[in-house]
């Protein structure tokens, strides 16, 4: 079993939901964490409970990619774990979708995972070592009415960590993709807590526990894929 004391983690889209649910595990299983979101006052929030670092940052933005994984080096001299989260989505007939709501959503699903990666990747190798974690969707395997340009974009993410994980074995680098099902967040503008959503979707803290899980994983152990949903979805 792999200790996570003193692993240094960055976790995207921290603010809220999944990633936020993520940072606050890791930093309470004794980890450095350091959370990048857009959102400076909830990164103040979090980052006073995690005891961590916060960065502000556009993970489409290569620059802001580059700039994450360098100032992550700068404060705590390496980077053992990286967790692509951050993500968007909406949901609607094709013909009533914007080229602009595509770009958004595979600038962040896509995009800010490929540039995290691309950023964080050459330390990896340097090291022998890393764990890079993709959130992406149970939407990467499957497809549905409505959810084209999300759909799509799970499924590049996905492709884009699979074809990463064959690249990045041979220099003892795992990378983990997890699938979760519907999970009651603030995507997709909706608000969490409902008596309904408690009833029907899993917690951000289910798959809190299901990246904890794949980074605990014994040294010479890699959990390729795992996919979790709640018992009431059909899949």
């Amino acid at each position: 079993m792999t200790d996570l004391t003193d692993q240094v983690a960055i976790v995207s889209g921290a603010s809220r939901g999944i990633g936020r649910a993520i940072a606050l595990l890791l930093a309470l299983q004794g980890a450095k964490v350091v959370a990048v979101a857009r959102s400076q006052a909830e990164l103040n929030e979090l980052t006073h409970k995690t005891q961590g670092l916060g960065i502000v940052a556009d993970i489409a933005d290569e620059e802001d990619a580059r700039h994450v994984v360098a100032e992550t080096l700068r404060q705590f001299g390496r980077l053992d774990i990286l967790v692509c989260n951050a993500g968007v989505g909406s949901f609607n007939e094709l013909e009533h979708f914007s080229a602009a709501e595509w770009d958004r959503m595979f600038d962040t699903n896509v995009k800010g995972t490929f540039l995290l990666c691309k950023a964080a990747v050459p330390h990896f190798k340097a090291r022998k070592r890393g764990h890079i974690v993709g959130i992406a969707s149970d939407v990467a395997r499957r497809t549905f009415a409505h959810g084209t340009a999300y759909g799509a974009s799970k499924f590049a993410q996905d492709a884009v960590l699979a074809s990463l994980r064959k690249e990045v074995r041979p220099h003892g680098i795992k990378v983990s993709t997890i699938y979760p099902g519907l999970v009651d967040t603030y995507f997709n503008d909706t608000t969490p807590g409902s008596a309904e959503a408690e009833k029907t979707h899993l917690r951000p803290a289910d798959v809190a526990q299901a990246v904890r899980y794949v980074l605990e994983a014994p040294a010479h152990v890699v959990v390729d894929e795992l996919m979790l949903h709640p018992l009431t979805q059909e899949w």
